[in-house]
Order: structure tokens, then sequence, then C-alpha cells
């Protein structure tokens, strides 16, 4: 991952220490309850506490409601005029907000590229695991419900005495570019009509990212590629998936058809660098918080500076 693109990924940033030693402690939740140095980020219905537009809030934990679940995230590595270096955080997701009902809440899609990058990191962490938990409160192997420890990242089965351990789903995402260097955009069943992104998938058990690449491409447009090249990672905790961006070019050795798959992809385009600029106010682009963004902004060569062009 070239420096340049890792920029232009906001999710990818942090400024967290997971100390992850620290979750053999068995006592290690009471531990941080009882440290008045610790700082809670609450989290109602996938939106994080805000102290301002561009800063999470974190709370010391008598003024946090009770929580269904909570997860160590780590110390601080960095200082704020609230938070020193080494600051513990605790992610805790509310049920009801209680009082914190009328305070200023947010997803990490409308305030990603605003958050610093210690906030960044955290709320991309908290959502990630939170949502895991969200979804696994029963054993996959006894259905008996699961008793939360180590700090938040591990289920345990009473039953079987089996540790389930939080899951991350890989999904690719394809730049492909024709011998002519255009861009190909699909428009998706779920969006409105004039909105155009990368064309994605998730990688299947047993398959390589590079296959994941070849296949997912074909499916759903048609189009044979080679020469995947990845150029970097970004967490999309919605709920659970990490996209791995890459490039592709058209196989210029296999015939292909563009042909949207009808299911998922209803309309694909080509695009020079010129269509994009001509296209602005009429195509929806992805927003500036996904790796989509970043990876048109690249081969556009320039910053798109809204997602309506």
């Amino acid at each position: 991952m070239s420096q340049s693109f890792l920029k232009r990924l906001p999710l990818s940033r942090f400024e967290v220490d997971r100390d992850y030693l620290a979750r053999e402690r068995p006592n290690l939740i009471e531990e941080l309850r009882a440290n008045p140095a610790a700082r809670v980020l609450p989290v109602f219905e996938g939106r994080a506490l805000l102290k301002s537009d561009t800063e999470l809030a974190l709370l010391p934990f008598d003024e946090v409601p009770d929580a269904d679940a909570l997860v160590y995230l780590g110390l601080t590595t960095t200082s704020t005029e609230s938070e020193p270096v080494g600051t513990p955080v605790v992610a805790a997701l509310l049920a009801d907000p209680g009082p914190l009902a009328d305070a200023s809440w947010a997803n990490l899609r409308a305030v990603g590229t605003r958050l610093s990058d210690r906030d960044a990191g955290l709320l991309t962490e908290a959502l990630g695991i939170l949502n895991w938990h969200l979804s696994h409160g029963f054993s996959p192997r006894t259905g008996a419900p699961t008793v939360i420890e180590k700090g938040g990242w591990v289920r345990r089965d009473p039953v079987s005495n089996t540790e389930v351990f939080p899951r991350t789903d890989a999904a690719i995402i394809v730049g492909v570019m024709d011998a002519d260097d255009r861009i190909l955009l699909g428009s998706n069943a779920l969006w409105e009509k004039n909105r155009f992104s990368l064309l994605a998938g998730f990688v299947e058990p047993g398959e390589s990212l590079e296959a994941a690449v070849i296949r997912e491409i074909f499916e759903e447009s048609g189009i044979w590629v080679t020469d995947p090249v990845y150029l970097g990672s970004q967490p999309w905790p919605f709920p659970a998936s990490l996209m791995l961006g890459f490039t592709a070019r058209v196989d210029l050795e296999r015939a292909s058809t563009l042909t949207p798959d009808g299911a998922e992809i209803l309309e694909l385009r080509w695009f020079s660098r010129d269509d994009l600029r001509a296209s602005r106010g009429d195509v929806i682009l992805p927003g500036p918080t996904s790796i989509a963004h970043a990876i048109i902004e690249e081969w556009f060569g320039e910053p798109i500076s809204d997602d309506r062009w």
C-alpha cells in the first residue's frame, strides 16, 4: 500500500494500542470500572456519542447507562485536552441511551472523515466488535447463551466450554480499467438509479483474493480481468467487512461482453476521466469514508470533493 493511497482511507487510521495482553486478566472490566482515568465510548443503534462535530465523547463509567456489552478497546497513543496518552477506552453497547438520549449521536459513515486518527480508529474498532456481539449471543455449537469474556473479545459457550471468537468478512473491491484506461462503474439494484460505484464481492471459502477478483468481476459484469494488483485495505464495520482494494485490467486474450448480472447490478458504464467530469451533478459516487471513493480518486488523479459529480 502506498502512503499516498493510505492517506485516502479514513477508516484505516488509528492511534490506539489494542493492549491485547490485558484481555487475559479475568477481572479486566471491573479493574477498568474502578480506574478513574478510564473512559467509555457509548454506542447506541450503530451511532456513537459525539462531543463535537469532529470529536467523540469519551465519558467516565459513572456517566454511562447500563450496557448490554462492554469491550476493552485499548490505550490511546496520543493526547487530547481531556485524555492523555495511555487512557484506557471501553466501548459500551447501549440498549437504551437513558439520560444521553438528547445528546448528539452520529454514524461512522457520516463522521468518519471528520474524526481524528484516534477517534476514527476507536469508533471503527468499537462498531466492528459490538456488531459481532449483537449477532453472536448464542453458541453455534449448542445454541446456549454465550458468556462475554476476555475484555469483550471472546464469548464462551458454557455447555461445551468452547470459545467463540470475532469474525471478519473479507471482501474484494476492484477498480477495473480497460485498454483506454477507462474505469468500470456499476449501479446496484438497491440504490437510486444514478448512483454508481466499483464492483465488489465477498471472498468465498477456499478462494484466494486474486481468484475472488476475477470471479466476482465476471459474475457481476461479464468481463474477464487479469493482473489483480492489491492497493490496500479498510475495515468496513457495516456489519463486519474488511474491504480489500484492487485494480485489474480487462483480459484482452479472453472474449467477454459487458453484461450486468441483472440481479445485483442493473447498469454498467465505462467512464473516462472526461466522462466523469462531464457527469458532475448527474452521477452520485461513493461517499468519502469508503475505499471505493479512494480507489476512484486514485485513478482520477485529483480530489473528488463530494459524492455527487
